[in-house]
């Protein structure tokens, strides 16, 4: 049997877990209150408003299934149920992929462009109203610095 070398966990000191709270109260109320101003004016979730702008983003405005997910960080199951709401309401379609059928593309519709572009200057303006308003341009630049480090760093492998 071979001895196992413990190593203690790397715990946060105060400093960096009065950080780490911090971070994770921003994460969820922005997510929350963008997603009840979005579903207030638009009746859409956060969700589906930020699957149709990926979609708007893209040539044709059609991509894969799974890149969507990647897009939308959801699983495949539960983008498949938010597609076939989306579908209902006449907002995307699915084709396969006519590069490779083994694949299903996501194809923002017409109905879900003009959806996406009524919600779109509401959305905008509270996003302006709760992480940008409050910054200076300095502000911005450093959180934009800060964010990209995070993103090119061990999470960007995620």
């Amino acid at each position: 049997m071979g001895s196992e070398v413990r190593t203690e966990p790397r715990w946060l000191t105060p400093d960096e877990l009065e950080t780490w709270k911090t971070l994770q109260l921003v994460m969820s109320l922005l997510t929350g209150e963008l997603g009840r101003q979005l579903q207030r004016d638009s009746n859409l979730s956060f969700l589906e408003y930020y699957v149709l702008a990926g979609l708007s983003d893209q040539p044709d405005h059609a991509m894969r299934l799974s890149q969507l997910a990647v897009l939308a960080n959801s699983e495949l199951s539960r983008l498949s149920h938010l597609m076939r709401r989306l579908e209902k309401r006449g907002l995307v379609r699915r084709e396969p992929d006519p590069e490779d059928g083994r694949f299903t593309n996501a194809i923002l519709t017409e109905a879900g462009y003009e959806e996406l572009v009524k919600a779109a200057p509401g959305h905008v303006e509270r996003v302006r109203q709760l992480v940008f308003d409050p910054l200076s341009e300095t502000d911005q630049r450093a959180l934009r610095r800060v964010l990209n480090k995070l993103l090119s760093g061990t999470l960007g492998e995620c």
